[in-house]
């Protein structure tokens, strides 16, 4: 059981902070792009992740030719900082400004503390894709919505690490993906999959491919979009079996989406109720199985409880 929440979860109406989140979505994008572009690849593209901090989103530490950098998006005091192992430092402060104002001085500050960095400067996973030097379209930033949205992802961090810990088979870590705008986390069965059909917009059908090249359970949070306004948890696996929508899952209040191809619990659903922690693990876990009983993984040798260390 999880201990008495202290803070409560946050509301994130899609329609209050619709703006604030376009924007932000294309620029973590950059500051993803700059991470790609700088680390090795990683399985199942691993490497592209930003990662809840203790103010925002954190790339962690990228190598570059003088050492290690690191970029933070500080959502407390909204700025945007710069840090490297030589000791330089920069920042962009965060306000209401387009993304090609962002992305050109983002670029200026890298280069005043000698990060020499390209990216391919057009949006993934978003259609129409407006390059980045060109979008003076999306210029919206709410610092009270955005904070809220971090103290959301803050306690959705949590349970999910507390989700992944009881897994000894490959897993990922809780982090969070800029093409989709979302958290998520990838248990592993150990057994290839099929090869994926791809189809996610402006991203290549090979990357896809070899992000799903291996069986997967996962599970996420995604803040919504206009074609489906509500923030949302979400479950699903690759491959599907036949049976995985049919089978029980919990809450009472998470449905299957056969559009969507896995099963959906509302975030306002875990934020009102009397215990968001738990709920939430109610659906994580539930789906978790969902997926492990039909696709008949071997869950005695990847399951685990290590609680009685934690006494």
């Amino acid at each position: 059981m999880f201990e008495e929440t202290k803070l409560a979860w946050p509301s994130l109406a899609f329609e209050n902070w619709k703006n604030t989140l376009a924007t932000i979505h294309l620029w973590t994008q950059i500051v993803g792009k700059i991470r790609l572009r700088k680390m090795p690849w990683l399985n199942h593209s691993w490497h592209v992740t930003l990662y809840v901090s203790a103010n925002g989103l954190s790339t962690h530490s990228v190598p570059y030719e003088n050492g290690v950098f690191q970029i933070d998006f500080d959502f407390i005091h909204h700025v945007l900082h710069i840090t490297t192992s030589e000791g330089n430092m920069a920042k962009v402060d965060l306000y209401p400004r387009s993304v090609a104002s962002f992305y050109r001085e983002l670029f200026d500050k890298l280069q005043s503390v000698e990060i020499d960095a390209y990216i391919y400067a057009t949006p993934n996973e978003i259609d129409p894709a407006i390059p980045f030097e060109e979008d003076d379209t999306h210029c919206s930033y709410d610092a009270e919505r955005i904070h809220d949205f971090y103290h959301a992802l803050v306690k959705i961090h949590n349970v999910f690490t507390k989700f992944r810990a009881r897994f000894t088979g490959k897993c990922s870590p809780v982090h969070f993906f800029w093409g989709a705008f979302d958290m998520a986390v990838t248990r592993f069965s150990g057994r290839p999959a099929p090869v994926h059909p791809g189809g996610a917009p402006n991203i290549p059908l090979a990357v896809m491919q070899e992000a799903y090249s291996h069986e997967v359970s996962s599970c996420g949070f995604w803040p919504g979009s206009e074609q489906f306004p509500h923030p949302v948890f979400y479950s699903y696996c690759y491959p599907t079996p036949s049976e995985f929508s049919k089978q029980p899952v919990q809450p009472n209040e998470a449905f299957f989406s056969a559009e969507m191809g896995e099963f959906m619990l509302l975030y306002e659903v875990v934020q009102r109720s009397g215990n968001p922690e738990e709920i939430l693990m109610q659906f994580l876990q539930s789906t978790y199985e969902a997926a492990a009983n039909t696709g008949h993984w071997d869950r005695r040798s990847l399951e685990c409880d290590f609680s009685r260390f934690e006494k």
